[in-house]
């Protein structure tokens, strides 16, 4: 069995409290608690150029980052400057906020990259320089923008700090992916490009409080994710090759681990309910529900189920007792959480040609409980190229709402019954859409490479 060496090094214990935006509000990767599923009522069903559009700006160039909601600001990422050659001297980040209302521009901050930049070749062009999505504590926002660091801003556009997390690239060159999380009085990113390690910084100052060092974190792209157990501890959720981690959040000090098949790289992020841990992973590595708590290695006592039926690089999200996904090619998938058992497995209707593979097999792996199903999922091509998904599924009133890369955004029935109510396309907007839905207030914020949008019932 492999086992995980973590070194950590521990500036201060911190009080542990899990952050939560103001009701409504939509502040990082997959909402407050990064689940994907939000309370709101009444949010629309059906949009286009012309129908249920409340708002629509221009951005200055593209990504692959979500918009989030705080307050009466709606703040997004992006790259310019960059060679269409690779080159990247004169590439930098934008952190834009406008307003909610009415689209706005409130204010656009600026960040140079810096000399260490992967070249913008190769799979970087399919996700870019501006992957992760940023998060609010009501107070600041703070971005990660790969080697060019981790930075803090205040509401109004002010520069607070920047702190490198590290300037190496991993074997695969593909750049970053992970969104910053909020935990206390830190933030935690899962910089495993820059330097193979999850390190928690201050939020006031940007100083490191406390670094996980592990070879096993190369390749691994997934959002950390804070755990609330019902024993009442906080466990730091993190993937990595081969294992899960449950961590101390304070002190980033290992608390539990279990073995996995995850051996490839890592994409989606793990989301968790009533104590359970549900995660994925592509290139036939499948999925994976593990119960959170012991101590040392559980995988003999903590493992509910597996499954060879995973994803690629979206994630998946777990309402009332289901297990949601859809994947790299437009399979939507409802699984029984508690079991793994596949409830129902369609492909969507009306998606564009190009890249998209079907994904087959109703029986599989059940050594653990777990339904069959391959997993043949994989990248796109370029920017512009393929038909399938990047962005991880959402739910609200009802409703799955799932973003494809080049077909429009899907809209499906929440239940055990399979229903897709809705395909709906900007047809004036023609570029990809690599990023998730932040939902707030029963209004949709979508972005593409383009422009970002807000639509509401009208």
């Amino acid at each position: 069995m492999k086992r995980i060496l973590l070194l950590c090094s521990a500036a201060g214990i911190l009080l542990a409290s899990s952050v939560r935006g103001t009701a409504g509000d939509w502040t990082g990767f997959r909402g407050a608690d990064g689940s994907g599923v939000s309370d709101d009522k009444g949010t629309p069903v059906t949009w286009s150029d012309t129908q249920n559009l409340k708002w629509k700006v221009e951005l200055p160039g593209p990504g692959s980052s979500s918009p989030i909601v705080v307050g009466n600001r709606v703040l997004v990422t992006c790259f310019s400057g960059f060679d269409q050659n690779g080159g990247v001297a004169g590439m930098k980040r934008h952190l834009m906020c406008f307003d909610r209302s009415t689209g706005r521009l409130l204010w656009n901050a600026t960040v140079a990259s810096v000399p260490q930049e992967d070249p913008y070749t190769g799979m970087m062009r399919t996700h870019g320089f501006a992957s992760q999505t940023p998060v609010s504590d009501g107070e600041r926002v703070y971005v990660f923008f790969g080697k060019s660091g981790v930075l803090a801003f205040d509401l109004e556009g002010k520069q607070l700090w920047q702190t490198s997390v590290g300037l190496e690239s991993s074997r695969m060159r593909w750049g970053s992916g992970a969104s910053p999380i909020l935990y206390g009085d830190t933030v935690i990113v899962n910089a495993s490009d820059e330097s193979e390690a999850l390190r928690a910084l201050d939020k006031k100052t940007g100083k490191e409080v406390w670094k996980a060092e592990a070879s096993s974190l190369d390749s691994v792209y997934s959002t950390p994710l804070i755990l609330k157990r019902p024993d009442g501890e906080s466990d730091l959720i993190a993937l990595a090759q081969g294992e899960v981690w449950g961590l101390n959040p304070a002190n980033g000090k290992l608390r539990w681990y279990a073995v996995t098949n995850f051996n490839g790289t890592v994409s989606p992020s793990a989301v968790a309910a009533d104590g359970i841990v549900y995660m994925m992973a592509g290139r036939g590595s499948g999925a994976l529900a593990v119960k959170a708590g012991g101590k040392n290695d559980v995988t003999d006592t903590h493992i509910a189920w597996t499954s060879r039926t995973g994803s690629n690089i979206p994630s998946p999200l777990v309402h009332e007792g289901h297990l949601y996904w859809v994947d790299d090619n437009g399979i939507v998938r409802c699984a029984n959480a508690k079991t793994g058992e596949l409830v129902y497995q369609k492909r969507l209707e009306g998606l564009a040609d190009g890249g998209e593979r079907s994904e087959g097999g109703a029986e599989g792996d059940r050594g653990r409980g777990g339904p069959g199903g391959g997993s043949g999922g994989g990248f796109g091509g370029g920017r512009g190229g393929g038909g399938g998904f990047y962005a991880s599924v959402a739910y609200a009133d009802g409703k799955l709402y799932a973003v494809s890369r080049n077909s429009g955004t899907f809209v499906i029935a929440g239940g055990t019954a399979y229903e897709q109510l809705a395909q709906n396309r900007f047809e004036s907007d023609r570029s990809i859409f690599n990023a998730s839905p932040a939902i707030s207030d029963g209004a949709i914020f979508l972005r593409s490479d383009k422009a970002l949008y807000c639509v509401a019932n009208q």
